[in-house]
């Protein structure tokens, strides 16, 4: 990168302006500075800030400028640590007091784009962590950061996403930050007013990482968002914030974010399910989803449609269950907890009713048993090109991350599939059969994967079968001769 202004007239004056080791200028970095003060300063009369509050564009040499400063401040080998380079350079900036005068600018300028940069260039800092640490600590500096997420420009709403990611995921700092937002009831009203009327996928995905972080390091942060939404925010005012938000529910806010990413961002998708699953980890969480005014259904309606007509279809290769194991098991372990929730309820009101039966589909049972029967082959197919490397090793080796969240995959694909197979009527076995997700084949899955543990299930649909379709009943008794032992 060319030298900003001209090198100095010797080698040693050189040496002593570069910042750290780098080849940056700090005469350079430091003018930039100066001129950042100088569009905060009162006596500053340039149209970069507005007093009638109407957004100004930047000067294009100095956005050139300060992009630059953007640049250099990049994590260049992508580890949240970042490289020798931009650390020495955030150092620096972090010297000259580069923060406070950030701060500045988000309390004045009306330019967007200074604002994104600004973040954007406090965020790269913050991913070392003594000066994240610096950064947290400032509580002024911290709650004019979380005012961002009320601003209405997008690229910098994405900038403060990434800031508070960075921060929520170094352990030194992320309690601070947790309590700042827990304590912040205007983020929840941000956040939910983001996730529920944005289009831009990438804030969408970076916003959801932040809830999915959020949500995963504090139980106590997720039950008080998930009890939002009946009485009005009390948070900061914030100049630039919507003059009124309505009362957010939290889950259709997600449900409105999965629904944009679910095509363009599949890491965007498995992070939005991720965080409904993290809801039906309470039972506040289950009740939320399932006592919505439409009884669960739209949550119901996407997760169902995502299995049985996204996700692990008919026409793709066995191995697609491996690329989608995580966001399957998502998806599937909220249906689980929806359907162990609605049928409880419902067979308190009566036997059978029409929103049981709506849980009832056939087309979901026959996606369940098709991930079982893609997991079997992905199976078979590791073991055999493995198993000369086992053989290799002294002792028992430790299951590897692919095959534990597999085994957790299945697991829970087998809990739901035993949960279904027993409230099967003969109407939805006849339907079954008729629409061919029941037959000898994907029965025999089904068995082999649910025997022994869910015996009671197995036994209960075969009895259900025999009303059905006698002879396949008896076809797989032989195949399975514990279920005739206990006949």
């Amino acid at each position: 990168m060319d030298r900003n202004p001209s090198p100095p007239s010797s080698e040693v004056e050189e040496e002593e302006d570069a910042v750290g080791n780098t080849v940056y200028s700090k005469h350079w970095l430091f003018s930039i500075l100066t001129r950042l003060i100088e569009v905060i300063s009162p006596e500053k009369t340039e149209p970069i800030v507005s007093p009638e509050g109407i957004q100004m564009e930047l000067d294009e040499e100095m956005e050139n400028d300060i992009c630059k400063v953007w640049d250099m401040s990049m994590d260049e080998v992508g580890s949240i640590r970042g490289s020798r380079t931009s650390r020495d350079v955030a150092l620096f900036l972090q010297e000259f007091n580069a923060p406070d005068i950030f701060m500045g600018i988000f309390a004045k300028s009306k330019c967007p784009r200074l604002t994104e940069i600004c973040v954007g260039i406090l965020g790269n800092m913050a991913c070392f962590q003594d000066i994240c640490m610096s950064i947290s600590k400032d509580e002024n500096l911290g709650q004019v950061l979380l005012q961002r997420l009320c601003d209405t420009d997008s690229p910098t709403l994405l900038e403060t996403s990434r800031l508070l990611l960075t921060c929520l995921s170094q352990p030194e700092v992320a309690n601070i930050w947790v309590e700042r937002i827990r304590e912040n009831p205007s983020v929840y009203d941000c956040v939910c007013f983001i996730m529920s009327s944005s289009t831009n996928v990438e804030l969408l995905v970076k916003v959801g990482e932040v809830v999915d972080k959020l949500f995963d390091l504090d139980e106590e942060l997720m039950l008080n968002w998930i009890k939002n939404g009946t009485c009005p925010s009390v948070g900061p005012s914030v100049d630039d914030s919507p003059e009124e938000l309505p009362d957010f529910k939290i889950v259709p806010c997600i449900l409105e974010a999965a629904k944009q990413v679910r095509s363009d961002n599949p890491e965007g998708l498995d992070v939005y399910m991720h965080i409904l699953q993290l809801l039906t980890t309470v039972d506040e969480g289950i009740q939320a989803i399932v006592q919505v005014p439409d009884g669960g259904k739209e949550t119901w309606s996407l997760l169902y449609d995502l299995v049985c007509h996204d996700l692990c279809q008919p026409d793709d290769p066995p191995i697609i269950v491996q690329e989608q194991k995580t966001v399957l098991a998502s998806i599937l372990s909220v249906l689980s907890a929806m359907f162990a929730s609605q049928t409880e309820q419902e067979y308190t009101k009566m036997r059978k009713s029409k929103l049981c039966f709506f849980f009832l589909d056939m087309p979901l049972i026959g996606s369940l048993i098709r991930i079982l029967q893609y997991m079997e082959g992905c199976g078979k197919r590791a073991g055999d090109s493995s198993k000369e490397s086992e053989q290799e090793e002294t002792g028992t080796a430790d299951v590897n991350d692919e095959d534990f969240h597999l085994k957790i995959l299945k697991d829970i694909c087998c809990e739901l599939l035993s949960n279904m197979l027993q409230e099967l009527t003969k109407e939805n076995m006849l339907e079954g059969l008729h629409q061919g997700h029941l037959n000898e084949q994907t029965c025999s899955c089904a068995f082999q994967n649910l025997l022994p543990l869910y015996f009671a299930s197995v036994e209960s649909f075969l009895e259900v079968l025999r009303e059905a379709d006698q002879t396949l009943a008896d076809n797989l008794e032989k195949r399975f001769p514990s279920l005739k032992v206990h006949s």
